[in-house]
C-alpha cells in the first residue's frame, strides 16, 4: 500500500529502466540512405547546408552506427563528410574546397552505380 500512495516502487522503477536499456541495446540504428548522403554533398555545394551542419550530421551518424552493418559506400561517404568543415586555422580556407567535394560526390555516384 505504501508504494501505491507514493508512486511506483523501487523495483518497478528498476524494471522500467531496465526495459528501456534493453530496447536501446536491441534496436539497431538505421544508416542514412544513399539519397540522404547525396543530398548532403549537394547541400554543401549549393549552400543549402553549412559544412558545420553536414559535419555534425555525418559524425553523429558514424557514432550511432559503430556496431551496425552499413553499406560500404555509405560508410565511405560518411567518412568524407565527417570533417568537411576543417580549416588549416582560424579564418583560413577549408582543407577540402568545393572542387574536391564535387569530386567526392562524383565518386560517390560512381560507387552507387549511378554513373558508369
Amino acid at each position: 500500500m505504501f508504494a501505491q500512495l507514493n508512486g511506483p516502487s523501487v523495483v518497478d522503477r528498476e524494471r522500467a529502466l531496465f526495459g528501456r536499456i534493453v530496447v536501446m541495446m536491441i534496436g539497431q540504428p538505421t544508416p542514412p540512405s544513399r539519397a540522404d548522403v547525396e543530398a548532403r554533398f549537394t547541400a554543401i555545394l549549393d549552400g543549402g547546408q553549412s559544412r558545420d551542419e553536414v559535419d555534425r550530421w555525418a559524425t553523429r551518424a558514424i557514432q550511432s552506427l559503430e556496431y551496425a552493418e552499413v553499406d560500404e559506400t555509405i560508410w565511405w561517404a560518411l567518412g568524407m563528410l565527417s570533417g568537411i568543415d576543417l580549416r588549416a586555422g582560424p579564418g583560413e580556407p577549408y582543407l577540402h574546397d568545393d572542387e574536391q567535394v564535387l569530386g567526392w560526390l562524383t565518386e560517390f555516384r560512381e560507387r552507387c552505380g549511378v554513373i558508369s
